[in-house]
């Protein structure tokens, strides 16, 4: 990863999101560029105008925690942007970081643990959004990321690259978008790996939309929401997901799929339920898909 066009390419759209009007500025006359100022953000972290254009520049090395601190205040950083502004920060000061491996195994108690949750879909994935392990409901539930007779697929290359994604997922641009966010805050985690520059990459090169949106810089965890999703038996539900890191095994993550009780959504996930219980199921669907 270049540390230094993240960093310059991060901080210039932060700042470019912060009107003056929200950072309590006042304004006279006409402004030529969106958001604020090299000198108003400085200002507001309370350091030196030549200070902030060099960190903008990207030159984080050496800076203190607490300047960090101050400019996530000054440009208004979630949690998530703060948490990628210190990951920034590690790397231009040169932190070895071993590199997650993209073929950690899950855990066989964690496999266990997945199959005995047969009432909700349940799948494992690492930080390359590769899923490594699920019950029969969450592959039901994700038919096409469980081909028949091949690994399953990429979460972001399903998304971007498989054109079926655009109808399973009928509001799929917020998808998409937090798809590209979550990889952008890997990223930061991970500056040296190279299988997860190898996937960014290719979704950078075969997606017009991964291109356009990856250079907004916007980086969000997603640790929770709800997904809309056009099944291709039991038709459109909504469906809120949690998902859980696993202390025992790290870069693996756990997302659990819920229906709201007692709505039409609960009830489709209970016909789904049956109907992956029938022994032909996986047949009726195109193509099939791992049960």
């Amino acid at each position: 990863m270049d540390t230094k066009g993240e960093v310059r390419q991060f901080l210039t759209a932060a700042r470019g999101r912060v009107s003056p009007e929200r950072a309590g500025i006042a304004t006279y006359g006409v402004r030529r560029v969106p958001g604020l100022r090299r000198e108003e953000v400085a200002q507001l972290a309370d350091v030196s105008i030549a200070y902030y254009t060099r960190i903008e520049r990207g030159d984080l090395r050496g800076v203190s925690e607490s300047v960090l601190v101050a400019l996530a205040r000054a440009l208004q950083l979630d949690e998530a942007e703060r948490a990628h502004l210190h990951h920034l920060a590690r790397a231009a000061g040169g932190s070895p970081r071993r590199p997650v491996r993209a073929d950690d195994c899950v855990p066989e108690r964690v496999q266990q643990l997945i199959e005995t949750m047969q009432d909700l879909p349940v799948i494992a994935s690492n930080h390359l959004r590769d899923p490594l392990a699920s019950n029969a409901l969450g592959r039901a539930l994700f038919p096409h990321l469980f081909p028949v007779d091949a690994a399953p697929v990429n979460t972001a290359l399903y998304t971007f690259l498989d054109p079926r994604a655009r109808t399973f997922y009928p509001e799929w641009e917020p998808v998409a978008r937090g798809a590209v966010s979550n990889l952008r805050l890997t990223l930061g985690q991970h500056p040296d790996d190279e299988e997860l520059k190898a996937l960014i990459g290719r979704l950078a090169g075969e997606s017009s939309e991964f291109r356009a949106w990856w250079v907004d810089q916007t980086v969000r965890t997603h640790t929770h929401g709800a997904k809309r999703i056009a099944h291709p038996v039991v038709g459109e539900l909504t469906l809120t997901y949690e998902v859980l890191q696993v202390p025992s095994a790290p870069g693996i993550r756990l997302a659990g799929y819920l229906a709201e009780p007692g709505t039409p959504d609960a009830d489709a996930l209970d016909l789904l339920r049956s109907w992956t219980a029938q022994p032909a199921a996986a047949e009726t669907i195109p193509g099939g898909y791992q049960r």
